[in-house]
């Protein structure tokens, strides 16, 4: 099964912990095509041992060989590398691009109670970014509220200082698809391949199958309940598809009543109306029925299940990076 996170600094931890000895080496700044955005980590072991990336495979030897030195002596380093055409080319992109790592051992550089913290927030979908001061190598934890923008864009990086890099821990996004219909098949496909952790939601078994969605996360449970268990948040998204009031309605219900990022609703615009009068009957507010997005997806004339897909995927994607 595909990975559903990354978890480079709970393997630092771990490898910490064992007495291994780990260091955690940051993408802090990039020029150019670089490999990978900043923010990216890559977690070293003592023993050589490597989780997570920095460029991709093109500098990933020379920042194991100063992560190993780092832990000898227990000082932080900024370095900088330029990632030359050929290299750049080797990982699949067309030319290079300069990057800046911040390597970090564990223990002495970067205290294991901050590493403790940070890894707890992050199994309890917390936001937290991780703040060092370059300047004086000072370090601290704080929440969302702090640096909103840069949460809100996924945006690691340097405030106008220069010397506070600020690294954004988001929870990951996740995807619930209630109805295991033909459209959701091609969507937890895109989904995942956006870097959402799908979940597939419908009480019939028949539908919601192990062979009809391989590998994939399904609930059997009745949409409000699997919604309700999983926990709905800021960094997710909900999308009905069965076209059954008795299925969807529940789950557009638990959904407005949470902060879910983005709700989409598969049916016509007819079909829609008479969704919004059900739901205002509920007692829902003209605000709360502006949140649901329906019909689902971008009027892209759209056709097939595949094209659907892509036009849920583009409007999720659409109200994640544009909302105020």
């Amino acid at each position: 099964m595909t990975e559903r996170y990354d978890n480079t600094p709970e393997v630092a931890l771990r490898w910490h912990r064992a007495g291994a000895g780990a260091a955690l080496a940051t993408v802090v700044q990039t020029w150019g095509s670089a490999p990978r955005p900043v923010g990216s980590q890559l977690a070293i072991s003592g023993a050589g041992e490597i989780a997570g990336s920095v460029s991709g495979g093109c500098v990933e030897g020379a920042v194991v060989a100063e992560a190993l030195e780092a832990l000898g002596d227990g000082q932080p380093r900024l370095l900088e590398y330029g990632v030359s055409d050929d290299d750049a080319f080797s990982v699949g992109l067309a030319c290079g691009g300069t990057i800046r790592v911040l390597v970090e051992p564990v223990g002495s550089a970067m205290a294991e109670a901050l590493l403790v913290e940070l890894c707890e927030a992050r199994g309890a979908r917390r936001g937290m970014a991780y703040v060092v001061n370059t300047a004086d190598w000072s370090r601290r934890l704080t929440g969302a509220g702090e640096f909103a923008e840069r949460f809100r864009a996924d945006r690691s990086g340097f405030e106008e200082d220069g010397a506070t890099f600020v690294c954004v821990h988001n929870p990951p996004l996740r995807m619930m698809v209630v109805g295991a219909v033909h459209i959701a098949q091609p969507l937890v496909q895109m989904a995942r391949m956006a870097g959402y952790d799908p979940m597939v939601v419908d009480p019939r078994e028949a539908f919601a199958s192990e062979g009809r969605f391989p590998g994939e996360r399904l609930s059997h449970e009745w949409p409000d309940e699997a919604l309700q268990a999983a926990g709905l948040d800021g960094r997710t998204a909900v999308v009905t598809l069965t076209h059954d009031p008795k299925l969807d309605d529940p789950a557009i219900e638990a959904a407005l009543r949470s902060e879910v990022f983005y709700l989409g609703c598969l049916g016509s615009t007819r079909t829609h109306a008479k969704r919004l009068e059900r739901l205002a009957a509920q007692g829902f507010g003209a605000q709360d029925l502006a949140r649901i997005h329906g019909p689902v997806g971008l009027d892209i004339g759209a056709k097939s299940p595949a094209e659907i897909a892509v036009s849920i995927m583009a409007e999720v994607t659409q109200t994640l990076r544009q909302r105020a």
